[in-house]
């Protein structure tokens, strides 16, 4: 198995808690003072990190580029969309500040050599290749250069490209989580693939985790059933807002509850109980509900007992049934009621 590694303070991998990543891509539609409100909202959420992507037009793109979706009223083309999301690197350094202050770990994805180099400067704990980048040898080199563990989106690639980049993650001594994901935005359930992430640890014996576009929560829920390391999910601060990936993304009290459902998972999964230990511990709540010999009748002093006499009531902690052959034939020493317990000092 790939090692487990560390994002900042925090260790992903085998027996600890899911990594729970707040990707915010382009959700602040270029406004600085939306991306800090989205820090905000994923730390009181309860995320580990938020992550969003660095473009830079001049760097990445051409105005031959085509909208993904063509949602934009103000874009000419997706150079132009590329261009009105860019931060200055000062920006983003207080991007990375203000989640510090936060205390949630701060990533991006870059999308060049130039977004590498501002990210790289600001100091990133981690790396995201994502899905569209598998053929950028020359980004991908430099991201391997920093010898920090690498997130791997699989979202458009075939098993050969995915063994390619595993094999040179791995001839590297690179810590790495390998991610399913499906470049549709939204995924339909059908098209989620979590049966990948079995599939992903018995190809690569690494440590696998979940991308997810579908804007619901169940993907992530049952991907922490499946044991998956690190769930990644895009946030919307309203399903209402603006935005191509609106539709494929959690609101905040979505997110809330994928966090929560990932520590009930922690939880549930590192707390082996002992059946014996736990009997024992349940001892009086079995005598509430367990049962004792009683009478069916009310019975008067000198009754000699008979099977007909006995049955069981509530609670336990009395002459328990297994023992109704030692008790039958035995004489009442004292009238007992029906609606009491019968006990060994009622007996001769």
């Amino acid at each position: 198995m790939n090692n487990n590694f560390f994002i900042h303070n925090t260790e992903i991998g085998i027996n600890q808690p899911a990594y729970i990543i707040a990707e915010v891509a382009q959700a602040h539609d270029g406004s600085l003072g939306f991306a800090h409100s989205f820090i905000d909202a994923a730390s009181e959420a309860g995320a580990d990190a938020v992550k969003f992507q660095t473009h830079i037009a001049d760097a990445e793109s051409t105005k031959n580029e085509k909208f993904r979706v063509n949602f934009s009223h103000q874009d000419a083309s997706r150079y132009d969309y590329w261009k009105r999301m860019e931060f200055t690197p000062e920006q983003w350094s207080g991007l990375a500040d203000h989640a510090k202050d936060r205390n949630i770990a701060f990533l991006s994805s870059p999308f060049s050599i130039t977004a590498f180099n501002i990210l790289n400067k600001i100091g990133m704990p981690a790396w995201k290749i994502a899905s569209g980048e598998y053929g950028n040898k020359v980004l991908i080199d430099k991201i391997i250069s920093t010898n920090q563990p690498i997130l791997i989106s699989s979202g458009m690639s075939s098993w050969f490209e995915i063994d390619s980049i595993v094999n040179l993650l791995n001839a590297n001594n690179l810590n790495f989580c390998l991610m399913q994901c499906t470049s549709e935005y939204p995924t339909k359930f059908s098209r989620v693939g979590l049966n990948l992430l079995n599939e992903f640890r018995s190809r690569y014996n690494c440590i696998t985790g979940l991308s997810d576009h579908s804007g619901s929560i169940y993907p992530s829920i049952f991907a922490l059933a499946l044991g998956a390391s690190i769930i990644e999910v895009h946030l919307t601060l309203s399903k209402h807002m603006f935005g191509p990936d609106v539709r494929s993304s959690v609101d905040f009290d979505q997110l809330k509850k994928i966090v929560e459902a990932r520590n009930v998972f922690y939880e549930l999964s590192s707390s082996p109980v002992d059946k014996d230990k736990m009997a024992a511990d349940l001892s009086a709540m079995k005598d509430t509900f367990g049962r004792s010999l009683a009478l069916t009748k009310n019975l008067e002093k000198h009754h000699i007992l008979t099977k007909q006499d006995l049955t069981l009531k509530k609670p336990g902690g009395g002459i328990p049934y297994d023992m109704i052959h030692t008790i039958i034939g035995k004489r009442l020493l004292r009238s007992v009621k029906k609606n009491v317990l019968l006990k060994f000092e009622d007996l001769a």
